[in-house]
C-alpha cells in the first residue's frame, strides 16, 4: 500500500493565501463572534468563535506550510573545538 504525501491529499489547501492578513482577520472575526456569544449567552456562537480563532491561528497556517514546495535550508550544526 502506497501512502500519498500530505500535499497530495489536500489539494484545495494550496489555494490558501500566504499572507498573514487573512489569518489575522479570521482570528479577529472569531473574537468578535465569541464576544457576541458571551453577550447573548449563546453557546453555539461562543463555540463558533473559538473554532474560527483555532482555524486562523493553527490549522490554516499549518496547511499553508504543508502545501508549500519551498523548504528552508537545514540548519548546520556548529562544531566547536573540544580541545
Amino acid at each position: 500500500m502506497i501512502i500519498p504525501a500530505v500535499a497530495d491529499l489536500l489539494p484545495p489547501l494550496a489555494l490558501l493565501p500566504r499572507s498573514p492578513g487573512f489569518y489575522i482577520a479570521l482570528m479577529l472575526i472569531g473574537f468578535a463572534v465569541g464576544v457576541l456569544g458571551h453577550l447573548t449567552r449563546t453557546r453555539w456562537l461562543i463555540a463558533a468563535g473559538i473554532g474560527l480563532i483555532f482555524l486562523g491561528a493553527f490549522l490554516f497556517p499549518l496547511a499553508a506550510n504543508l502545501t508549500t514546495e519551498n523548504r528552508p535550508p537545514p540548519i548546520e550544526e556548529s562544531r566547536g573545538d573540544s580541545g
